[in-house]
């Protein structure tokens, strides 16, 4: 059985919980042999011996406590076993979250969004069996019958070395059928995580299927898809079943000999009653600790076949440490310029790099425009200042510090993002935009609503800023959710503006409308500004043009007209189609 040294490690960092449970678990098991004996001892005086009630009373006084201390202990060992793996899920589910925080939005849009939740929560989850009742029942299953077998031992050696010789047999049976339960259950959960992340991609994109009319052929890959699980599924019940009946069989027949030899020889007066019956009520829970080993192997396969998943996440590199500098970010971006230094990046898995030798200077409290062809690299150096990707060679510095040098949430609280497509959340309208700053005030809510024209729009909902907008925003229009966004960078009054062709899908009655608001948002910050229609960036202070990963021009708007080159000749294509 091939199981992650890894998970052996968690259980290292939270050891206290599982420590007192398995010393719960053997006391239990100790009360567990006194109370096999008084029970002999009961039955063989009030039935045997023929002694009186009265005599009675102290053996089953003791008898009723340690059955009682044999379910107390129980009690705690599973409780035990069960605080520490809430612990170890708590604590492995927040390393992933960080994980994949920390490698950002591109590395989370490369991956299906069904699969990676899969992981993040039906993975954790599945850990439970593992850590509360495998890992401890390989304690009890090692001491248990050790145990049981050496007070057998002392009086009934022939029973003791019936027990010896059998025991071995049920966790051989458990490595050979283990090994193709191990298979079968890693093929189960990834054809799961494979199906998750099929059948989201297909909610998600269901409006497309139905215009091409393939709804139906997707329908059908998802059914055949369904039945691979269901195969899957089965086969690994199959073994278990299979398992259980094996483990039941070894167990029984094992106990079964030990009875008849006990028989034998209480015929012949080599043993006495009271012991036979002591052996007897012990042996079969010499086996059961053993057989409930090869149950909870399998509950715990899942997790082991879930744990590969989930380091694969943990073990992918996410930004490298860099000693942090002692940074006052607010003053420090207001009035700093942010410099590239050398900068080039290359996707993974990518021969050719997104951007090569960038050398530029983005001024304080002026506006710079990164314009260029599709491609060129312009939202790469977007998501490089925004540290969703860092650098494969060189720098960016603000105020000669590097930016990875600042703490990332310190470095985020600086920055206004108004993307593309902003993303909205199944939340009310109020929500969506005081994520941007949680303990805004009213009045700050209301000037960030009139500057963006929301105002008025909001009058016309049923609920206000209370209406649900529905998953992304599917109730708002595109023109709606922008200025959303906008709200949000209005509400956070950063230092630092980043717009990614804000304006880019509105018709352009609505367009001049957000222009406006954006020109107020801009003024007095440092703002970066992507964008192909160039009648929004004429009166930047710089201009930057990107063409395959290269800085070929910059400059204001009038000295790239007298240069010629990419910008001229947008601009003259732009006016030839709007005459």
């Amino acid at each position: 059985m091939n199981i992650d040294r890894r998970l052996f490690q968690l259980l290292k960092e939270e050891r206290t919980p599982f420590i007192l449970s398995i010393i719960a678990g053997i006391l239990a098991a100790g009360m567990l042999v006194a109370q096999a004996y008084y029970l002999s001892h009961i039955i063989d005086s009030a039935f045997m011996r023929k002694t009186g009630i009265e005599n009675l009373l102290l053996p089953l006084g003791l008898f009723a406590l340690f059955s009682i201390l044999r379910m107390a202990f129980n009690w705690f060992s599973h409780t035990e076993a069960n605080r520490g793996t809430i612990i170890i899920r708590k604590k492995i589910f927040n390393r992933l979250t960080s994980t994949v925080g920390d490698l950002g939005p591109i590395h989370a849009k490369s991956v299906q969004s069904g699969r990676l939740s899969t992981t993040l929560l039906k993975g954790v989850e599945a850990l439970d069996a593992y850590f509360s009742q495998y890992i401890p029942q390989i304690f009890f299953a090692l001491f248990t019958p050790l145990l049981i077998a050496g007070i057998i031992l002392q009086g009934d050696p022939i029973s003791g070395g019936i027990l010896l010789i059998t025991a071995p047999l049920i966790p051989l049976f458990m490595i050979l059928i283990g090994k193709s339960a191990s298979a079968m259950t890693d093929k189960q959960w990834k054809t799961m995580s494979r199906m998750s992340g099929f059948f989201l991609d297909v909610l998600q994109g269901l409006p497309t299927l139905k215009l091409f009319a393939q709804s139906q052929r997707q329908h059908d890959a998802f059914e055949k898809s369904g039945e691979t699980f269901r195969h899957a599924t089965m086969n690994v019940l199959k073994v278990a079943f299979l398992s259980s009946l094996t483990l039941e069989l070894v167990g029984t027949i094992g106990t079964a000999i030990v009875a008849v030899g006990i028989g034998l020889r209480l015929m012949t007066g080599h043993l006495t009653f009271q012991h036979a019956l002591f052996v007897l009520i012990l042996t079969p829970d010499f086996y059961l600790p053993l057989r409930q080993l090869g149950t909870k192997f399998h509950a715990g396969m899942e997790g082991v076949s879930a744990s590969k998943e989930l380091f694969a996440i943990l073990d992918q590199s996410a930004p490298s440490a860099v000693q942090q500098v002692d940074f006052a970010v607010q003053e420090g971006a207001k009035k700093s310029p942010i410099h590239f230094s050398d900068v080039s990046y290359t996707y993974p898995g990518s021969s050719r790099p997104a951007l090569e030798g960038i050398n530029a200077t983005i001024p304080a409290e002026k506006t710079t425009a990164i314009i260029g062809p599709s491609g060129s690299g312009k939202s790469t150096l977007i998501n490089l200042l925004l540290r969703f990707q860092d650098p494969g060679k060189g720098s960016i510095t603000i105020n000669d510090n590097p930016i990875h040098a600042i703490p990332l949430e310190a470095w985020h609280k600086q920055i206004s993002w108004v993307p593309q497509h902003p993303y909205l959340f199944n939340a009310t309208l109020r929500e969506n935009i005081l994520l941007a700053k949680r303990d805004a005030s009213s009045e700050e809510m209301e000037i960030a609503l009139k500057k963006t024209g929301l105002a008025t729009f909001i009058k016309t909902l049923p609920q206000g800023l209370e209406t649900m907008i529905g998953e992304e925003g599917a109730r708002l229009s595109g023109g709606e959710a922008q200025r959303v966004a906008l709200a949000r960078a209005f509400l956070k009054n950063a230092p630092l503006l980043v717009l990614d062709e804000p304006t880019s899908h509105t018709d352009p009655e609505l367009e001049t409308v957000l222009r406006n608001s954006i020109q107020e948002l801009m003024r007095g910050r440092t703002t970066v500004i992507i964008a192909h229609r160039l009648e929004t960036i004429r009166s930047a202070e710089q201009i930057i043009v990107i063409s395959e990963g290269k800085i070929t021009q910059s400059g204001t708007h009038d000295e790239l007209i007298a240069k010629g080159g990419f910008y001229q000749e947008a601009l003259l294509l732009q006016q030839e189609s709007v005459s």
